[in-house]
């Protein structure tokens, strides 16, 4: 889950769906701005998956869940 600085959520869009490892971006209305789907092999590509969004000027603040199959 990720915040943007406002007015910002159509760049911070564009610039999310061109990180590799990003499989879906949803804008969304609550406490955060956008929930990101991320599909990758392990825990450390996951990590520089978020280093890189954390990495953009627009982002604010992430919040991470890792989810598991049944």
């Amino acid at each position: 889950m990720i915040n943007v600085l406002p007015g910002y959520e159509k760049a911070a869009y564009r610039e999310l769906k061109n990180i590799e490892g990003i499989k879906d971006v949803y804008h969304v209305f609550g406490e955060y701005d956008f929930v990101i789907i991320i599909d990758v092999e392990d825990l450390n590509i996951l990590n520089d998956v978020v280093d890189r969004i954390r990495e953009s000027e627009t982002v604010t603040a992430t919040k991470t869940i890792v989810g598991a199959e049944l």
